[in-house]
């Protein structure tokens, strides 16, 4: 489906595709974190928290639960001590990734003008 079938006819942006997808991945950390999954996986909770930087742990980890509870991210548990928990893409949020190729060609064209 594509923006053009529901012009004029949205009366409320979460009934949509796009509003769906943006419940997913909105928000200012999502995003960088698959982008970061993507990348190097599967990552442990404490180089994730390195590579993003700025991020708390309290988001990093309710970010990554809100992932992991729509799908896009698997996290695995290992019975040791101490803990040890890795986290990675699911095929449900590799998907996503030719998006965020896109969003990365976007940015590169449109950076500097």
């Amino acid at each position: 489906m594509s923006m053009v079938e529901y012009k004029g006819k949205v009366k409320n942006i979460q009934d949509t595709p796009f509003g769906y997808t943006l419940s997913v991945i909105g928000g200012k950390w999502k995003m960088v974190i698959i982008y970061l999954l993507a990348e190097n996986q599967p990552v442990r909770f404490n180089d994730l928290k390195r590579q993003i930087g700025a991020i708390t742990y309290k988001t990093l980890s309710s970010q990554l639960k809100e992932l992991e509870a729509d799908g896009l991210v698997k996290r695995k548990e290992y019975p040791q001590v101490p803990p040890k928990v890795e986290y990675s893409l699911t095929v449900k949020a590799k998907t996503l990734l030719p998006v965020l190729e896109e969003l990365c060609e976007w940015g590169a064209k449109n950076q500097n003008k």
